[in-house]
């Protein structure tokens, strides 16, 4: 791979509507800035969210379905190979679009974004996938070191742990009391989930979190929670709203999906902690957001969480709704608690990395 100025880089991209788009953006804009030639090839949708063109980069549509399917996986493995045919390294993101990449050219570049946790037929094809990109990539960057070590064990040459910028967040534009009128949570604490309405992020754990009981039989307070039962609100959207909406009003649940919102500066703001049940995540910008804000977690020890979160909150298994239950008890029942993890993670916050560390690091993969 070249050393110099100049470097002609193929990022390649599936379907995709949240972090893994944004990253690669962000190393799109770094690139540039620094003289080097790039170009986007995906689906045309991923152009029309994160505008890779504005950028500076020259952007390629290529039809990726959402699903594995023979003739149009085969076509896109042709379009793959002629369109980066003059790229000095070409750096495919997510199992899919690694997939296709590994298939059109010799030894890519692959981040690794999720973890698989589907079942079945699906499972059994992703599971396919992944064999391909450990054993005909280059290199392999991953976003936890679970994923890391599943690729070694497939047999990956070359696994490393990728660098992921955590942006700078806007401030918020509203304070917290004009959020909790909005959310009309009078005095009652606001627990926070930012997250797809999907089956990967847990959401069953969470309504099941939000049933209680936070009281006693006899009526009295199980480490007391000041300002009374808590409100859960939830801001995405996703295919699983439907089912959680019939739940949340069969049970009456202490629930608010929000849908998708562009204030979570805001949220987080007027929330006391951020509640992430998550079947597995990577090194989630919610979770890094809300540090860099101030606002601890209460998350499932899986994937990239606990190093991203160290003293910044709590971690409990996933789907252990008690432990759930007890950590949110003690965010907001223990005097001190949720004050003593709010420092905790703003100096967590400070610490995580930029997009200037994960264009350096890109660069270093590129030119070995």
């Amino acid at each position: 791979m070249r050393r110099e100025r100049g470097v002609r880089v193929a990022f390649v991209l599936g379907t995709t509507s949240g972090g893994t788009g944004r990253h690669v953006l962000m190393l799109v804009e770094g690139l540039v800035r620094r003289g080097h030639r790039v170009v986007v090839v995906g689906p045309g949708s991923v152009e029309e969210q994160f505008s890779f063109g504005a950028a500076g980069a020259r952007f390629a549509e290529v039809v990726v379905s959402d699903r594995p399917h023979p003739v149009n996986d085969a076509r896109a493995v042709l379009a793959v190979r002629r369109l980066t045919r003059g790229a000095d390294v070409v750096h495919a993101h997510g199992l899919r679009a690694g997939a296709l990449a590994a298939l059109g050219r010799r030894g890519p570049v692959v981040t690794l974004h999720n973890a698989l946790t589907a079942g079945g037929f699906v499972g059994l094809v992703y599971g396919v996938l992944e064999r391909i990109v450990a054993r005909r990539a280059g290199v392999v960057l991953t976003v936890s070191p679970d994923l890391g070590e599943r690729m070694r064990q497939l047999g990956a040459r070359d696994v490393r742990a990728a660098v992921i910028a955590a942006p700078v967040p806007r401030p918020a534009r509203r304070t917290p009391q004009e959020v909790r009128d909005e959310l009309q949570a009078g005095e009652r604490p606001i627990l926070l989930t930012v997250a797809r309405l999907a089956q990967q992020k847990g959401l069953e754990t969470l309504l099941d979190l939000a049933a209680g009981p936070w009281r006693d039989s006899g009526g009295g307070s199980v480490r007391a929670v000041r300002g009374g039962e808590p409100l859960f609100v939830v801001a995405g959207e996703g295919p699983l709203r439907g089912e959680l909406e019939r739940r949340i009003e069969a049970e009456k649940l202490p629930v608010r999906l929000l849908g998708n919102r562009d204030d979570v500066p805001d949220l987080l703001g007027a929330a006391t902690a951020l509640v992430m049940p998550s079947r597995w995540e990577g090194q989630p910008l919610t979770l890094r957001e809300a540090l860099m804000t101030g606002t601890p977690a209460i998350a499932s020890e899986v994937g990239g969480i606990p190093e991203i979160l160290g003293d910044a909150g709590i971690l409990v298994s996933y789907g252990d709704v008690e432990g759930f239950r007890e950590a949110v008890r003690e965010v907001l029942g223990v005097p001190g608690a949720a004050e003593r993890l709010a420092a905790a993670a703003v100096r967590r916050g400070r610490e995580m990395p930029g997009g200037d560390e994960a264009v350096n690091d890109v660069l270093s993969v590129y030119r070995v």
